[in-house]
């Protein structure tokens, strides 16, 4: 059996993870969309994120996907409800960072759909590589029976990643978006040529970035994609993340370099 959690209003990028859950084993596929309410802080979009229902069906049913469950926030999380996964460590920079409680959130209703689905495999994203690594956490932690794949960032033409968020943004917007896939390619070919300073390569995207003075930069950070933090040494995989804000939407994206692609890697 193969789960694929999200959040609805489904995009190509979710429908390939359906593709890698096949190609992994999974011969039953089920699907959650739940909205999940306590991964959104205060002044987030959890009444506004795009819903709907009647699309996703199609999409799915289309796809032959085995099963949908497809949840009430009651169901999840019924009156008197006190649990919580809270995480430190890799849950703690950037994302953690920015968006306090977001992968307590996100690590409790995992754990909660691993628990009532019981899969045998689970497919994320790697667009959301912050929040793959923290599943990873919790699976290693407390002893998850459940073999975890993350499919491909799958790529708008222009290399924007795929989001169900991208439905906010206006076509003048839109049109910016492809600023932080260009930043972070900066950053990319920068470390492939042999730029292994960390604090140029970021110096680097940003000034990228910059060329769109509409597109308000949170972050672009080389990291290590194990702990989400300055990496110790470029003998290993690299990861580009950034964030950044258009109008009222922000957008995430990564690219991973892998060692073998830094020449005469060194930190400086």
């Amino acid at each position: 059996m193969g789960l694929i959690p999200t959040m609805g209003f489904l995009h190509e990028g979710h429908l390939s993870l359906i593709h890698v859950a096949r190609q992994h084993g999974a011969d039953f596929i089920v699907v959650s969309i739940f909205v999940n309410p306590l991964q959104f802080g205060p002044n987030e979009d959890f009444q506004r994120y795009p819903r709907d229902e009647g699309h996703d069906r199609r999409l799915l049913e289309e796809q032959g996907v085995d099963l949908l469950f497809l949840p009430s926030v009651e169901t999840m999380y019924p009156p008197g409800a006190a649990t919580k996964v809270i995480l430190a460590d890799v849950a703690d920079p950037l994302e953690g960072d920015r968006r306090p409680g977001h992968f307590t959130g996100v690590a409790t209703v995992v754990l909660k759909l691993f628990n009532i689905v019981q899969p045998d495999v689970a497919v994320f994203g790697r667009k959301d590589a912050q929040q793959c690594a923290v599943i990873e956490r919790i699976v290693a932690d407390l002893d998850v029976p459940v073999r975890l794949v993350f499919g491909e960032t799958i790529r708008e033409h222009d290399g924007v990643a795929m989001s169900s968020r991208n439905s906010y943004l206006s076509p003048e917007q839109r049109a910016l978006a492809p600023a932080l896939h260009r930043a972070l390619r900066a950053g990319e070919e920068a470390l492939k040529h042999g730029i292994h300073q960390a604090e140029a390569v970021e110096k680097l995207m940003h000034k990228m970035a910059a060329e769109s003075p509409a597109v308000e930069v949170d972050y672009l950070v080389v990291v290590d994609p194990i702990t989400f933090r300055a990496p110790v040494d470029f003998h290993r995989d690299v990861l580009l993340a950034g964030a950044v804000r258009i109008g009222k939407t922000r957008l995430i994206d990564n690219i991973c370099v892998p060692k073998n692609a830094m020449p005469h890697a060194h930190l400086k």
